[in-house]
This record gives structure tokens, C-alpha cells and sequence, in this order.
């Protein structure tokens, strides 16, 4: 008997939704900072055993879009309600009940879908107080199960996942048995240097921005990428370069030595900063950056 499944994983922002789909998968394919909307695509990671393909997807965190940047984002957590075999909706021990999530929860409740509540960070709270958020999300989602855990500290990881594998259908894998995940390097590269760009700027700055890879040439003994950094106004563009340069400088150096920790190899980039006037509310752009079809 073989099992196989999509496990989708959503949930508000700065719950710790990547933190998670990384400890479940053991690689780290998802970029996390404490910033809100860190993450913008929906990123899959497969877990593979003699009998068994587990393929988590990773979310954007719920939001009310505000351009149409974020109405895209929002489409990959609906899309991601839709599909699942399995959905880990993710909550944490500090964040207050939100409304924005509220759809999702009804929709969930609609599903037939098997629903597991992650109780992340608990390692922040009293015993007391998660027995509350226990009782709490079992008057809201009765059919769902509920697992306490940290992701960031690995607590009861090993828990959480063999009761995604009971739950998992019978079925053949969706995957090449080898396969890690759907995205290319190129993807990742991009999501490497945006990680920078969020844990070097505030404000404004980092929503504003999008990276595309210009190029990427993959060689023996080292992987040359160019790569152009997107802001959305003209006068973010000095902000990004900083004086002298310093500050693309700093984010290049930050980008190059995870990129050389995740290939496992030398990597040369190359960073410049164009200016694309409003792409966050420009179909055209979005589509080009891989938020639309």
C-alpha cells in the first residue's frame, strides 16, 4: 500500500506557516523574517518514503488585499483550501482571533476536508493558556484535529507528522520519488535575495519589491546569476543602492553566501535596481513575475 497527498498549509501571517513547512520537509525552501507577507507564491515541498509522497504546500499569510498584488496572493490560499488532501491550518499561542480569517475557517468547515490546528509556538505561552486555545479551537472547528507544537525548536514535529501520514489517501506519487520541489533554482535564487531586501529595509521598501533572474548559468565548480531587484518608485531606487552602493552591496554579499549554502557550490551575482512604475497593481507585470496565469 502506497500513500500519496497534497497537505496545504495556511493561516494568518507571522504564524510561522514557513517556519513549519521547512521542519516538516527538513530543507529550507521557504524564506522567513518576521515581517507580515513574507511570503508571496505558493511553494511546494515533497517529503518521500518507501510508501509514501507527502507534498506540503506553503502559503501566503490571510490578508484584505489592497492592490492587486495581494488579490493573486489570496487566490493561491482559496486555490489551496480547494486541492488539499489534508489542510494544516496554522494559528500560534500569541496572536489575537482575526476576522480576516474567517472565511477560510467556514470554508474549511464546508470542505469534507480532514483539518489538523497547529498550535504553533507554544514555547511562548503557560500550559494554562494553551489548554485555552485547545478548547477554543475545538468549539470552532469540532471535526478538526489539534496539535500543539514549535516549529522553530522542532517540539513535536515528529507528532505532527505521523498524523498527516494516518491521515494521508492511498494513491501513487504525484512526484519523481527524488524530487524536493516543484520550483527551479532560479525561483529560489530570486526568493534568497527578497529575503535580504525584507530583513535589510522597513517601511514601504520591501512590499515594493519584486526580483527577477535576468540569468543563470549553471557551471562545474560555480553558478554565475545575474539579477535585477524591482521597486516600484522612482524614488526607492536610491534607497535600495544606498550611499556608495553599500546597502546592494550588503544585500549582495547576505544573498551570495546563502545561495553558495544552498547549492552547495561558488556563486557569483550580480545585483541592479530597476525602476517598474506600480507592477503591484499591473496585470501584465504579475503575470510576468508568476502571480497570474
Amino acid at each position: 500500500m502506497h500513500k500519496s497527498g497534497f497537505v496545504n498549509i495556511i493561516g494568518n501571517p507571522n504564524v510561522g506557516k514557513s517556519t513549519l513547512m521547512n521542519a516538516l520537509v527538513g530543507e529550507r525552501l521557504s524564506i522567513i523574517t518576521s515581517k507580515a507577507q513574507t511570503t508571496r507564491h505558493r511553494i511546494m515541498g515533497i517529503v518521500n518514503g518507501d510508501d509514501f509522497q507527502i507534498v506540503y504546500s506553503d502559503t501566503p499569510g490571510i490578508l484584505r488585499p489592497n492592490y492587486k498584488l495581494q488579490e493573486s496572493m489570496m487566490k493561491f490560499v482559496h486555490g489551496a483550501v480547494k486541492d488539499a488532501d489534508i489542510l494544516l491550518y496554522v494559528t500560534d499561542t500569541v496572536e489575537a482571533a482575526d476576522s480576516a480569517s474567517e472565511e477560510v475557517v467556514a470554508k474549511m468547515q464546508q470542505s469534507g476536508i480532514p483539518v489538523i490546528v497547529v498550535i504553533n509556538k507554544i514555547d511562548l505561552t503557560t500550559p494554562e493558556k494553551l489548554e485555552e486555545l485547545v478548547d477554543l479551537w475545538r468549539e470552532r472547528l469540532p471535526q478538526a484535529r489539534i496539535v500543539p507544537v514549535s516549529a522553530k525548536s522542532l517540539f513535536n514535529i515528529g507528532g505532527l507528522f505521523d498524523l498527516i501520514l494516518a491521515e494521508l489517501p492511498e494513491g501513487e506519487p504525484f512526484y519523481p520519488k527524488d524530487a524536493l520541489t516543484d520550483r527551479t533554482m532560479r525561483f529560489f535564487a530570486s526568493e534568497i535575495i527578497r529575503e535580504k531586501v525584507l530583513l535589510n529595509y522597513s517601511k514601504e521598501i520591501p512590499y515594493s519589491v519584486e526580483i527577477a533572474i535576468d540569468e543563470y548559468k549553471e557551471e562545474p565548480a560555480i553558478d554565475r546569476i545575474s539579477a535585477i531587484i524591482y521597486v516600484a518608485r522612482d524614488s526607492q531606487k536610491g534607497i535600495i543602492i544606498g550611499h556608495k552602493g553599500e546597502m546592494l552591496k550588503k544585500i549582495g554579499t547576505a544573498a551570495r553566501l546563502d545561495l553558495e549554502k544552498f547549492l552547495g557550490k561558488k556563486v557569483f551575482l550580480q545585483l541592479h535596481v530597476k525602476v517598474n512604475d506600480n507592477w503591484r497593481n499591473n496585470e501584465r507585470q504579475l503575470r510576468r513575475f508568476g502571480y497570474l496565469e
